[in-house]
């Protein structure tokens, strides 16, 4: 048995069982991962997986329990070279956080700014994708830790703290109806166009939420991944929008107003990392720099195995 073994079982679920796909991914050949398959099948005595001819299709029950000690070796292979090059270069080496364009774009600026003053010889790896991409990516080991709103409480395997708390609000072009409506409620927004987030993103659900409360249905016309490409449309008047509000900045959105934010109820963006990945010391100050309770001990608390078996 070796770790090429080991990465070839877990690169073909990964793959959806299609062994070209996994010697691409492993630069190695198809025949060379069958026989690795073969090789390993043999060793232990048992089929690890279903098949139909030379085709797999699925994991066998003795290959599903497998793939569980071959993850938790994995990663702890993972976890010791990272734990030498804490000791050998703690102030280098890559920091990868899988987080939204939300995010990366209004909240975490200031944090990486005074993160790059401190580490400038770490590389930082911004990787912005769905809160759903994220689960995967900390699931796979892919990065360090993620950051969302939508997703990460409640994912057996990982563990998640608070990071900060905001609302959605309602923007408008300077000058529009709404701007000085006195005691301004759901309805009055209902009345006109609405752009706003896609399903998923941002706090979608709970402004979907809100509206179904009041039992009111919004015209969404446009939605968007992102606040700046709302806020476009909305300068462009096809509706008003709806955004968190730590996307408007008065300076830099002159054209526009934010109003209506006690009408939404509060979000929570949240900080994820997986139970048992290996956080080198500047990571844990990252984290920190985000929210100061969160400090290196405080997580590691929460990601030692002891708190991972109090769960279970």
């Amino acid at each position: 048995m070796n770790f090429q073994q080991l990465r070839i079982i877990r690169e073909t679920i990964r793959c959806n069982y299609n062994l070209t796909d996994v010697g691409n991914a492993l630069f190695t050949s198809q025949s060379g991962v069958s026989k690795h398959i073969k090789d390993l099948e043999d060793e232990l005595g048992v089929e690890l997986f279903v098949r139909k001819g030379k085709r797999l299709l699925g994991l066998t029950e003795p290959g599903k329990e497998l793939l569980e000690i071959v993850e938790r070796m994995l990663l702890d292979a993972k976890n010791i070279k990272q734990l030498a090059q804490q000791f050998v270069n703690c102030d280098q080496g890559q920091l990868t956080i899988a987080t939204t364009h939300s995010q990366a774009r209004y909240a975490l600026p200031p944090v990486v700014a005074q993160f790059k003053q401190a580490y400038p010889d770490v590389h930082l790896a911004l990787h912005q994708c769905s809160p759903g991409e994220i689960v995967k990516m900390l699931q796979e080991g892919r990065a360090d830790f993620g950051i969302a709103t939508e997703s990460l409480a409640n994912v057996p395997g990982l563990v998640a703290f608070p990071y900060y708390s905001w609302r959605h609000a309602a923007i408008v072009p300077k000058g529009h109806p709404l701007e000085s409506k006195q005691d301004l409620s759901l309805a009055d927004l209902a009345a006109y166009p609405i752009i706003t987030y896609h399903e998923g993103f941002t706090g979608r659900q709970n402004i979907d939420s809100v509206f179904e409360q009041a039992g009111i249905k919004p015209n969404i016309v446009i939605s968007a991944l992102d606040a700046d490409v709302i806020k476009t449309y909305v300068e462009l008047g096809l509706g008003i929008g709806i955004v968190a509000s730590m996307a408007y900045d008065a300076e830099r959105d002159g054209r526009l107003s934010l109003i209506g934010a006690h009408l939404f109820d509060s979000n929570t963006t949240r900080i994820a990392v997986r139970q048992g990945h290996y956080l080198r010391g500047f990571a844990y100050r990252f984290i920190q720099l985000c929210s100061a309770e969160l400090d290196e001990a405080t997580v590691r608390h929460q990601l030692s195995p002891a708190r991972e078996l109090e769960a279970a």
